[in-house]
């Protein structure tokens, strides 16, 4: 083989050898302590609750959550409302274009694989003055003219993977902008839950009022017959009267409760709060109904959760700049050349004997920085460790969440049951109390009692439903949603 083939081949090897070396630590994702299974379990079936049988412990044979996973309520409203929040809340869109914007970062740093080309033509003219100093006056002329077209090239050859560790920083920042946008997602599906069960809770509570109103109405008038009588005294018809306008403040405020949470809503799904309404269901519907959860294992939640994928994704980016600001180490090799056309007239610009040209080698070696190479990649290990330590006390966040709400659910359920008993009692002395008082028996002081102990067990049972729903809402949140990491993008 001739020498002058040699050559070819030779740089063409030196070139790859160099262009493979990559400083810096690869990425191993640090192990995060995940139990073999959580110490709360879903509620079991309870023959003794009204809700026996609407919640069964996760077995590997059941359905793993899904992303429309607010259908396990059963609520064709719910899941209406759901599904604007994907396409109108705003937050949701500032988050999708921080994704976008991400993802398009990825575009910035795979260019700098390439070479830079530019291009600066210019026209000037120039008289050098002849009262210069040390300046020959036979060398002064009338002035000169300059058309120049430049075509310059800058490359800089990637010898210790700098650029390439760049890339993937900036791929795992747009997966980990990708895991925001599923967290704000979910984020804001549980909220609307939330707002929407609250709001159906007070709608259970207003119907409960405006019923509780009536029975007051009918007592107060019962009152004022036997007074009218002269079997009951006057402070019979006092004490009724009370009872009935203290149930009519509370109907009232219960007004603003629902308001709130009916603005909320609207802005939730991208709405203004004076264009959206909601009407109060059925009287006889209700939407409570608690679905069964899947849970699974604790490892599968590393998997499932999207803040955690995020964490992980940061952490991975923080890696690379351990081998980027290594890099720093070593000496940069960057080619440049020009080609163009420089005249000194328009007639002469475009001339062959008019053509330029420059090309070369540059290589630089930082020799004397006073600590700043070793400052630098002090400052991203101990951002490497940072993202670590954020990673695992995410990891540890969500087994709490997990166990926190598996807890909630046991205890309420044992809480609804024991609340049932409570509220059947109370409503079985109301009505021993009330016959008492129509047989003129008991004193209408004992009726009174009995009405405000009935209805704040009535409403004690609304808020135990509503509690169980948002522990099932918040439950579903913290197992991810039935989101998974092979969601992220493959970019």
């Amino acid at each position: 083989m001739r020498p002058q083939r040699l050559i070819p081949l030779t740089l063409l090897s030196l070139a790859a050898i160099f262009t493979g070396c990559k400083v810096g630590p690869n990425y191993v994702r640090p192990q995060a302590a995940a139990p073999p299974a959580y110490q709360e379990a879903p509620p079991s079936a309870d023959s003794s609750s009204p809700d026996a049988g609407q919640w069964k412990t996760a077995t590997p044979s059941d359905a793993d959550l899904k992303g429309d996973w607010w259908q396990l309520f059963s609520d064709p409203v719910l899941g209406h409302l759901e599904e604007q929040v994907a396409t109108a809340n705003q937050t949701l869109k500032a988050a999708e274009a921080n994704f976008r914007a991400a993802r398009s970062a990825i575009g910035v740093s795979k260019s700098y694989l390439a070479p830079t080309i530019s291009v600066a033509p210019s026209i000037g003219a120039v008289r050098e003055s002849a009262n210069q100093p040390y300046v020959s006056q036979n060398n002064i002329n009338g002035g000169e003219g300059s058309f120049e077209l430049p075509v310059d090239l800058s490359y800089e050859v990637d010898l210790w993977g700098r650029i390439r560790r760049g890339i993937t920083a900036a791929r795992e920042q747009a997966q980990a902008a990708s895991a925001d946008l599923a967290t704000a997602r979910l984020s804001l599906q549980a909220e609307l839950a939330l707002d929407y069960f609250n709001l159906r809770a007070t709608d259970a509570q207003i119907q409960l009022l405006n019923d509780t109103v009536k029975a007051y109405s009918e007592a107060l008038k019962l009152t004022k017959d036997r007074y009218d009588e002269g079997v009951a005294p006057l402070s019979d018809v006092s004490q009724a009267q009370t009872q009935l306008d203290a149930a009519q403040v509370t109907l009232t405020d219960l007004a603003n409760d629902r308001a709130a949470a009916q603005h909320a809503i609207a802005v939730l799904i991208g709405q203004p709060p004076a264009d959206f309404h909601l009407d109060p269901l059925p009287h006889g519907n209700d939407s409570s109904i608690l679905p069964a959860i899947p849970v699974g294992i604790p490892s599968q939640l590393l998997e499932r959760r999207p803040d955690i994928a995020s964490m992980e994704r940061h952490m991975a980016s923080a890696n690379e700049q351990i081998g980027i600001a290594q890099a720093a180490y070593y000496p940069t090799l960057s080619l440049s050349a020009t080609a163009g056309f420089l005249g000194t007239s328009a007639l002469n610009w475009f001339t062959w004997p008019s053509r330029l040209w420059a090309v070369g080698p540059t290589l630089t070696q930082t020799l004397f920085d006073a600590g700043r190479r070793k400052s630098n990649v002090a400052i991203v290990r101990a951002q490497y460790d940072e993202t670590v330590a954020n990673y695992r006390q995410t990891v540890l966040t969500s087994f709490q969440q997990v166990e926190d709400n598996l807890a909630a659910l046991r205890v309420l359920q044992q809480e609804a049951a024991q609340q049932h008993a409570a509220t059947k009692s109370a409503e079985q002395t109301l009505d021993l109390f009330t016959t008492r008082y129509e047989g003129g028996v008991d004193t209408y002081l004992q009726v009174i009692t009995s009405q405000t102990v009935a209805l704040q067990n009535e409403r004690n049972d609304i808020a135990i439903q509503l509690r169980r729903q948002q522990a099932s809402v918040l439950l579903i949140k913290a197992l991810g949603g039935g989101w998974t990491t092979q969601q992220l993008p493959p970019v």
